[in-house]
């Protein structure tokens, strides 16, 4: 088996990498791979699209790759590949995203990615660091997972789904601020799983195992 970490350029993939890599092997999970070729995702048996930055970026310069959004689409809608999104990699699931311009994402997650506006206007944007995890409903890759479990993020834009039964999992940063979304094969995660100690871990290891 073989799970591939996408590389666009759109950030540091070292920690990701270390982490899947540690799971991997703790799962017996096979190969973890970083890479930027579309064959590669088309044999890949799992596939993870990570992102930093903006989303006209991130989606510009996946798009950029030739071949790799048609590799990617036919990973999740024709094979039915486990996908993880994380961050901007999970936003990209949206229809729709509204950071600096109007972008639309892949559309497997109907909703739309908003600036986020906390109740408490003390509260800074970018959300940036730990919180605690809400969940909405049970999903495998949350699998030994509770309400409290602390994750790590850094983002100023969340996905708004266009149906509850999208959303997986929130936190509460002046509101209800998305934190997992899934459906089918795909789930993604606002927060950082590499980053997130034993939550993220945990999650990466689900996804691993994960065989929807």
């Amino acid at each position: 088996m073989t799970t591939v970490l996408i590389d666009y350029d759109s950030g540091n993939l070292h920690s990701a990498q270390k982490a899947f890599e540690r799971m991997a092997h703790e799962v017996d999970a096979g190969d973890v791979i970083v890479t930027s070729d579309p064959d590669a995702v088309r044999r890949a048996d799992r596939v993870v699209l990570p992102g930093d930055g903006a989303f006209p970026h991130c989606r510009d310069q996946l798009f950029g790759l030739s071949g790799m959004a048609e590799a990617v689409t036919e990973a999740v809608e024709s094979r039915a590949v486990p996908f993880l999104g994380i961050c901007v990699g999970m936003q990209m699931l949206a229809s729709l995203g509204h950071e600096y311009e109007e972008t639309p994402g892949f559309g497997w997650i109907p909703g739309e990615i908003c600036r986020i506006t906390p109740d408490d206007p003390t509260l800074p944007v970018p959300h940036m660091g730990w919180n605690d995890l809400v969940v909405d409903r049970k999903h495998p890759v949350l699998e030994g997972l509770e309400n409290g479990d602390h994750a790590y993020f850094v983002h100023s834009w969340a996905m708004r789904v266009a149906d509850p039964a999208h959303l997986v999992a929130h936190v509460d940063y002046g509101g209800a601020v998305t934190a997992v979304v899934g459906r089918d094969t795909i789930v993604g995660t606002q927060f950082h799983p590499e980053k997130s100690q034993a939550t993220g871990l945990r999650l990466i290891a689900n996804f691993l195992s994960w065989r929807p």
